[in-house]
């Protein structure tokens, strides 16, 4: 199996997904249709506002030792969220504007670090969002020192405080990330559409002048 041939939810599923997706705050709505499960620390931000969402590339670094996540290009594929297992370490950049071009060209929505990023100027002006828990000027040491630790790819990961395994659906906004399991992907999405469609038709509702009572007594729960 090659590096590319992990895992993934079929693309149509996908599909389905980034459709659903395009409500408003599709991180909780995808949360509470898990019983406020797969939710990211709250520390996991975007740089800028925007949405990622797609099957999970994972990527593991070395703690302590971190170099930047390169090798994952050899396994992405157009449309995938490159998730970096980091260590939670903010003091050491593992990502910036460069690779975020490198990525963006072969087509993947993104990027969720656990731990930090740089050049977020650079990012937001070639539109590739990466969500992380710090930023910091400071890079890795490989690209001077020439020393190559293991990159572990398309492995779980600890990522935000939650475990992501390969081809997990990643579904994250500028409210948070939320992970959507491989094997439950199919049947969460029905239970999100339906609760998006709820939301907006009660937003319809309040729009119209309906009182809370009024909405309890057509909905049964705001």
């Amino acid at each position: 199996m090659s590096l590319k041939d992990f895992p993934r939810p079929p693309q149509d599923l996908v599909d389905r997904y980034r459709e659903v997706a395009r409500c408003y705050s599709a991180s909780c709505v995808f949360a509470d249709v898990q019983k406020r499960g797969g939710v990211m620390h709250s520390g996991m931000k975007p740089i800028f506002a925007g949405k990622a969402v797609g099957p999970a590339l994972t990527v593991r670094l070395s703690p302590g030792d971190l170099q930047d996540p390169l090798a994952a290009l050899h396994a992405a594929r157009p449309g995938d969220v490159v998730v970096v297992d980091a260590g939670g370490e903010t003091e050491t950049s593992v990502f910036g504007g460069l690779m975020g071009s490198l990525f963006r060209n072969l087509g993947v929505a993104g990027a969720i670090i656990d731990g930090a990023c740089r050049d977020i100027d650079e990012l937001r002006d070639i539109g590739f969002i990466v969500f992380s828990r710090a930023v910091t000027a400071r890079g890795t040491h490989t690209m001077f020192s020439g020393r190559k630790d293991d990159v572990a790819l398309s492995v779980p990961v600890q990522c935000g405080g939650i475990v992501v395994n390969p081809g997990d659906i990643i579904v994250a906004d500028e409210i948070g990330v939320t992970v959507v399991p491989l094997a439950d992907a199919a049947s969460v999405l029905p239970l999100a559409r339906e609760q998006a469609e709820r939301e907006e038709a009660t937003r319809s509702r309040i729009r119209e002048g309906r009182s809370f009572e009024q909405l309890l007594e057509e909905f049964g729960r705001i």
